[in-house]
C-alpha cells in the first residue's frame, strides 16, 4: 500500500467521488454553500485548488473519499461539477472482498446512519448526492464552531460528539431550536459525561 498525499492535477468529477459515511449535516452544507457564493470566480479557482478532497483509490480504481464530505455535497449544490483530489492512499491492489474491511483498520470508513446505528458497507451512499441529513452532526460541527471542544485529529470526532448529543437531546428539539439545542450541547459537552470524547475541554477536576 502506497501512501503517497499526491494531488491528482486533473480535475476529477464530483459525482464520481464515492463516499465512506452515510450522513452530513445539511444546516452546515447549507453554511458553506453561502461563504462559497459570497467569493468572486478567481477567489473560488484558488480555493478550489487548496482544498483538494482527501480520497482513497479503490481496488475498482474509483476514488473514495475519507473527508470533506460537507465541502463536496455543498459544491455539488452549488453547481460545480468537477473538483481536484488529492490521493491518501493507493489500495487498487487489495482484494474487493477485504477492501472495505481495510478501511475500516484504518478508520476511512464510518458506516453509520442517521439514528447512529451501524449499518452494512453495501448501505453506504454511492455518490454525495446519496447522504442523508444528521442535524447532530450539524450541532457537533456548530459545538467545535463556539469553543465546546477543540479541534482534534481523531477520524470522524464530529461523528463522535453527534452521538454524545442524540443519546441526550431529542432530535426534534435540534431541529425546531437551533440556538437552544447549541446551549444545551455547551451544557453537556463541558460535563465529565463528555470526557472520553475526543477534543473535550471542559472544567479539571479537581477531587
Amino acid at each position: 500500500m502506497a501512501n503517497i498525499r499526491e494531488p491528482v492535477l486533473k480535475p476529477v468529477s464530483i459525482l464520481s467521488l464515492r463516499p465512506t459515511q452515510m450522513t452530513v449535516g445539511l444546516r452546515e452544507v447549507k453554511e458553506k454553500r453561502k461563504r462559497w457564493r459570497k467569493h468572486g470566480s478567481k477567489k473560488k479557482a484558488e480555493l478550489l485548488g487548496k482544498h483538494m478532497i482527501p480520497v482513497v483509490v479503490g481496488p475498482d480504481k474509483r476514488n473514495y473519499v475519507i473527508d470533506h464530505h460537507h465541502l463536496a455535497r455543498a459544491l455539488h449544490e452549488e453547481g460545480e461539477k468537477e473538483v481536484l483530489v488529492s490521493v491518501v492512499a493507493d489500495l487498487t491492489m487489495v482484494d474487493s472482498k477485504a477492501f472495505w474491511t481495510v478501511l475500516d483498520n484504518h478508520r476511512w470508513v464510518y458506516p453509520y446512519d442517521a439514528r447512529g446505528e451501524r449499518c452494512h458497507y453495501k448501505d453506504l451512499p454511492k455518490d454525495i448526492r446519496g447522504l442523508k441529513d444528521d442535524p447532530f452532526r450539524s450541532l457537533a460541527g456548530e459545538l467545535r464552531r463556539v469553543g465546546g471542544f477543540a479541534k482534534d485529529t481523531t477520524p470522524f470526532s464530529e461523528f463522535l460528539w453527534a452521538d454524545f448529543l442524540r443519546r441526550r437531546m431529542a432530535r426534534k428539539a435540534v431541529e425546531d431550536d437551533f440556538s437552544k439545542a447549541i446551549e444545551k450541547a455547551l451544557t453537556l459537552g463541558k460535563s465529565q459525561d463528555a470526557i472520553y470524547l475526543p477534543g473535550w475541554c471542559g472544567p479539571a477536576d479537581d477531587d
